[in-house]
């Protein structure tokens, strides 16, 4: 059209997401439940990061925790009991690209998932799996759990639970290709978020332990950690968890540890007067699976079919 400027272009502006970009349904977690805090972390560190919404995935298996992809507005698998890590392997294997979470529980990773648990950790998978422990099945209503403590009365032990617990922190430091161990405490929310993000920045399976309050069931666990600040053990390193002072300056029981120790990090993990928390061990140099598992996926469906008639044709007569 005469008189019309034809040269023109729109500068369209860089993408910035804040919190309600990454904010799903409202979380129907029972009041004082310590996943509130967890969410929230996550949440700010994929704004913080500025994180894309489509590459972003959340996945989950069953329990109260694994409600957690209904309240991320990102991609999101809630799946079967204990296959979580199954799912987000396969996930990461063929889209190495995308930024995954993890959400289980003590029963959902350490009982009926014991073995995905033990092979994803020897996997070493970059993504952020977080163990929420509360040390209670607390979805289907306060049966015993592996991290449940001796004399705990639950449905299926009214009597009390009498076997030792399991302490998930020293088993995956005991798995084949570990490669990051770390504990928090919910109702630290600066230290959650120190962890995770520290996790995040790890490349490779980052193991989050969660030491997480059931309001309903097991509110007394954590009571005492939480009341006396002397019960937390403070693991301080530069290479590890550096958490703002203004949230943990109430914790004058400190220990300088260095996360590329794993003996020293067994050790630690291994004390039960104290809850230790921050990094226990790192190793960003070990093997990750979807280095190998990843090879090929940008092959064209006409490359994939012309490589496959080429093998059959080995075979003909």
């Amino acid at each position: 059209m005469f008189g019309l400027k034809t040269d023109w272009s729109l500068d369209v502006l860089p993408r910035y997401f804040t919190l309600e970009d990454y904010e799903g349904g409202t979380a129907r977690w029972c009041p004082g439940c310590g996943d509130h805090g967890v969410l929230t972390a996550v949440q700010r560190i994929c704004r913080d990061e500025q994180l894309l919404p489509e590459q972003t995935v959340c996945v989950s298996g069953i329990g109260c925790s694994s409600r957690f992809p209904h309240y991320m507005k990102t991609y999101g698998f809630h799946g079967l009991h204990g296959r979580a890590l199954p799912v987000a392997c396969g996930v990461k294997s063929r889209r190495p690209d995308l930024k995954i979470w993890v959400a289980t529980g003590d029963g959902d990773c350490c009982s009926i998932g014991a073995a995905h648990w033990v092979h994803a950790i020897r996997y070493n998978m970059n993504m952020v799996v977080m163990l929420f422990d509360n040390n209670v099945y607390g979805l289907t209503k306060n049966q015993t759990s592996p991290t449940t403590r001796p004399g705990f009365k639950s449905n299926t032990h009214p009597r009390g639970a009498f076997l030792p617990p399991l302490n998930p922190t020293l088993t995956t430091l005991s798995i084949t290709n570990v490669s990051f161990v770390a504990q928090t405490v919910d109702w630290n929310p600066v230290h959650v978020y120190a962890t995770l993000k520290r996790a995040y920045d790890h490349p490779g399976l980052s193991f989050v332990r969660i030491m997480q309050r059931c309001p309903q069931f097991t509110p007394m666990v954590f009571e005492d950690a939480q009341r006396d600040p002397s019960l937390i053990l403070l693991l301080e390193d530069p290479k590890g968890v550096v958490a703002d002072e203004a949230g943990t300056k109430i914790y004058k029981n400190r220990l300088a540890h260095d996360p590329g120790d794993i003996n020293r990090a067994r050790e630690v993990a291994s004390r039960e007067d104290v809850i230790p928390i921050g990094l226990l061990y790192a190793n960003p140099d070990n093997p990750r699976y979807e280095d190998m598992s990843s090879v090929g996926v940008d092959v064209t469906i006409e490359d994939k079919l012309a490589a496959l008639d080429k093998e059959l044709g080995r075979f003909a007569i």
